[in-house]
């Protein structure tokens, strides 16, 4: 990867920084934005926890020797319900502590000191293994269509289109982009406006109706216990 490409990957990239010091936090944020990353930073699990329920971001760096909720417990945590790569920052170094992060869900682990180039190096690579597959433009799922960019839902068999709220709509995009995926309700919140996770469920009631043949019995639209909703469809990159 040439200098120019590196810079414009990495202008796209959000990274958060999980560091109880404030000096250390500082620090990278300084230099990894210095060098193209967008970074924001969170002092502790709770506050980083909190981040990610409004925001996406791109790559994870966690320190584990954190009070309160350590690295290890909070890439536990994220690894059930995301694949967002995670570094580890540590200033213990000993291989057992290195399997216990890997074995957590981490993509990698880096013992302090380091090179600040050397965290560069890493988190490009990380990066690199971790390019997303692409944002399908449709998705179909038991007798319908739905395409995320014109927010139309249509039926298999040619009739007209379903009439779709501006918050089914979001709803219905916000888990089309990735199917299959549990999401949060807070964070499903977060993504379509509504407001509040109760907000939420009604939207879910009402999509129901509409697109599923007994919606006390979703094959669609799922409940994911302690994690909110999923949707159950095909992705279609090339439009149908």
């Amino acid at each position: 990867m040439s200098q120019d490409s590196r810079e414009d990957a990495r202008k796209g990239s959000h990274l958060l920084v999980v560091d109880d010091d404030d000096r250390i936090r500082s620090l990278l944020k300084d230099y990894l934005g210095n060098n193209g990353y967008r970074v924001s930073t969170a002092a502790n699990a709770a506050r980083a926890r909190s981040l990610m329920l409004s925001l996406d971001f791109d790559l994870l760096i966690l320190d584990v020797m954190m009070p309160g909720e350590d690295g290890f417990s909070l890439t536990k945590g994220v690894r059930e319900k995301s694949r967002v790569p995670i570094l580890l920052l540590t200033a213990r170094g000993e291989s057992t502590d290195r399997i216990e992060g890997l074995t957590a869900g981490a993509d990698d682990y880096l013992a302090k000191p380091f090179e600040p180039e050397e965290l560069l190096l890493r988190i490009d690579a990380i990066l690199r293994r971790a390019q997303p597959a692409p944002k399908p433009e449709t998705v179909r799922f038991g007798d319908f269509r739905y395409a995320l960019e014109s927010l139309e839902l249509a039926r298999e068999d040619g009739e007209d289109s379903v009439r779709l709220t501006q918050g089914e709509a979001a709803l219905l995009t916000a888990l089309a982009a990735n199917p299959g995926k549990p999401m949060e309700r807070e964070a499903l919140a977060a993504r379509t406006g509504a407001g509040s996770g109760r907000a939420v469920d009604v939207q879910v009631a009402r999509l129901r109706r509409k697109i599923e043949a007994d919606p006390r019995a979703a094959l669609h639209l799922q409940t994911v216990r302690g994690a909110g909703y999923k949707l159950i469809a095909e992705a279609e990159e090339d439009g149908g």
